[in-house]
């Protein structure tokens, strides 16, 4: 199977998204689109490119936006055909907001919020994020995207992600049922048990983008390079809750395969 817009994933690529957690989709959307993203994210942040005396902080979270350069790279063919590949055709909602947004800036400052984690999924009406919530359904969010609107070195704060991670997230969760755990009681270990897994950084030119299981620890780092890192992380949506009438798609496989039970 080749890999192409109107193809999708190839089975070693979905092979591999079911055993390491994430898939990389290289030229994903057009390197003009990032650069109309970034123009937005530097009006919204009141800033430019050409001065950087006013880089005062190592990170700077913006909200969700609905502008036109977002929606479209979010929304290719080449991703939607990823989405029904690794979620199943009519299984996702058409992205119709990217955020959050965390920009960073070169900086020898501790960004405060380098911790490994998971996305939460539901709950999120709480005020106190320690409470959203995840369940071994992956209630609320089909996959975790990392869309890349600016070229990330091995120095740009590239997001760091635990290989295979989302084998043992599943695991945990799995006694909890459809209650799922609080991101507080989910992080109390302090992700110790996934720390024998294998580093790897979500680098790349703009225009691409890693889908990765929502299941996946990932962590933030210190931008030790010279150009601002723009990055969007929007969920990728359910349709609706998880059906036992559908043929299991890879993000539930890889749940199925973690936790011994049958496919």
């Amino acid at each position: 199977m080749q890999n192409d817009a109107a193809l999708g994933l190839s089975d070693a690529e979905v092979a591999g998204f079911i055993e390491d957690g994430f898939v990389r989709i290289d030229n994903a959307f057009p390197p003009t689109l990032a650069a109309e993203a970034r123009t937005i994210l530097w009006r919204a942040m009141g800033l430019s490119p050409d001065q950087p005396n006013g880089w005062t902080r190592p990170v700077v979270r913006l909200g969700v936006f609905t502008d036109p350069p977002f929606l479209a790279a979010a929304n290719t063919p080449r991703l939607h055909a990823a989405y029904d590949a690794l979620v199943g055709a009519g299984r996702w909602s058409r992205p119709g907001a990217i955020g959050t947004c965390p920009i960073r800036f070169p900086s020898p400052d501790d960004p405060g919020d380098a911790g490994w984690h998971v996305d939460m999924s539901y709950g999120l009406e709480d005020a106190d994020f320690m409470q959203w919530r995840i369940n071994v359904l992956s209630r609320g969010r089909a996959l975790l995207m990392l869309l890349l609107f600016s070229d990330v070195g091995e120095r740009d704060a590239p997001t760091r992600i635990r290989l295979g991670s989302h084998r043992q997230i599943a695991r945990r969760l799995l006694p909890y049922g459809p209650t799922g755990l609080t991101l507080a009681e989910l992080a109390a270990s302090g992700f110790t048990d996934t720390e024998s897994c294998r580093e790897v950084v979500a680098a790349g030119p703009a225009g691409t983008a890693y889908l990765c299981h929502p299941f996946l620890v990932h962590a933030a780092q210190p931008h030790r390079g010279r150009s601002p890192r723009f990055l969007a992380q929007p969920p990728l949506l359910p349709v609706g809750d998880f059906r036992v009438d559908l043929l299991p798609s890879p993000v539930q496989v890889a749940i199925r395969k973690a936790c011994g039970l049958p496919m």
